[in-house]
């Protein structure tokens, strides 16, 4: 399979030593032949989105059709027919015929190739690839799958040294962090936890966490790979895994992070958690 001159460039295999992007929200959705959330919100990194003169909210058509194709291609493809490779990839012609409308009310089949091209150079956070193989287009979503038909291993590069991960950071809220101190940290319904490779407004960083954020964990990589979990980059950037059964628990956690402020709240000692400057009293009900 030959990419050609249009497909957008893969990304570095190693983190660099910086600091990563992220939204939270999933907030727009699809609307006609069928209905449900769809991939985007606020922070998101496609086209932009735009108020006409009297101040209602227009979508814009490149930007929803991002958000739609991300809501497809990572969650859906398989219950809408429409036929998935196991590294993710489906045609971009099959897409183009789904009886879908995006959030600004345009059928998705009225959309063209160059439409696609444009919503995936268009996107920030490259969420998507394209590749040609035998004079046919293909996209698929890089990473965040919940789909069981993509297959891990076709769609990432696994990370051997520490070394390629300088920093490993996983974005949450206060809400969640006692959940997470008692049970560990879970995939949910997603194949994989994500970890992005720095923190939110870091220019070397697309992908892998949410832009607000007020907790970060971070991850002992070299920990985790000596004692056998599995890490692996997608082509964005995002560092992946699934732990072990779906859950990383807390002794490979490396410290525990306010955001704003970076006040050390945990911090590992031996294979255990100790509060570190100042506990969640405030915002968990819980030191």
């Amino acid at each position: 399979m030959d990419n050609n001159n249009n497909n957008r460039t893969q990304s570095s295999s190693s983190c660099s030593n910086t600091s990563g992007g992220g939204n939270r929200g999933r907030s727009s959705y699809i609307r006609g032949g069928s209905r449900g959330r769809v991939g985007g919100g606020r922070g998101r990194g496609g086209g932009s989105r735009g108020y006409s003169g009297g101040g209602a909210f227009t979508p814009d058509k490149i930007d929803s059709l991002g958000r739609l194709m991300t809501w497809i291609l990572r969650h859906t493809a398989s219950k809408l027919n429409l036929e998935i490779r196991s590294d993710g990839y489906v045609k971009v012609q099959d897409l183009l015929k789904l009886n879908l409308q995006t959030v600004a009310n345009i059928p998705l089949n009225s959309h063209t190739i160059v439409d696609v091209r444009e919503a995936v150079m268009a996107d920030k956070k490259q969420r998507f690839s394209l590749v040609e193989d035998n004079g046919e287009l293909f996209i698929r979503a890089n990473q965040g799958h919940t789909l069981k038909a993509v297959k891990t291993e076709s769609l990432l590069k696994p990370i051997i040294s520490a070394e390629e991960v300088p920093v490993c950071v996983h974005g949450t809220y206060r809400e969640n962090l006692q959940s997470i101190l008692e049970h560990g940290l879970k995939r949910m319904k997603r194949l994989h936890i994500h970890f992005a490779c720095g923190l939110p407004k870091d220019s070397d960083v697309i992908s892998g966490m949410r832009q607000n954020v007020n907790v970060l964990i971070f991850l002992d990589v070299k920990k985790a790979l000596e004692e056998g979990m599995k890490l692996y980059f997608s082509e964005n950037k995002v560092v992946l895994t699934e732990g072990y059964n779906g859950v990383i628990p807390v002794k490979y956690f490396e410290r525990i992070e306010s955001r704003p402020g970076r006040q050390l709240l945990y911090v590992r000692k031996d294979e255990d958690l100790v509060v570190g400057m100042r506990d969640l009293t405030m915002n968990t009900g819980k030191a």
